[in-house]
């Protein structure tokens, strides 16, 4: 799975932080939840917008910017 398909970012949207596309759940709510040592199960009760898919997704996307590299984003214009 390609995090790329499932996160974006919009100006428009959270201030342009990263999102689960289609939402408002930033990918930093994600990771602060998990390293809360929140559960994937509850984190997806919290918000139900999201899926399984996207949480690793945003473990993904973090992987990558761990690797302290530029990352480019999909930017969404104003919806």
């Amino acid at each position: 799975m390609e995090w790329r398909q499932r996160i974006s970012t919009d100006p428009c949207v959270c201030h342009g932080k990263a999102c689960i596309k289609g939402t408002r759940v930033m990918v930093s709510v994600i990771l602060d939840n998990l390293a809360a040592k929140v559960s994937p199960e509850e984190i997806l009760q919290s918000y139900p917008s999201l899926s399984i898919e996207d949480i690793q997704a945003a473990i993904s996307y973090a992987a990558e910017l761990a690797r302290e590299r530029i990352i480019l984003v999909t930017i969404e214009a104003g919806r």
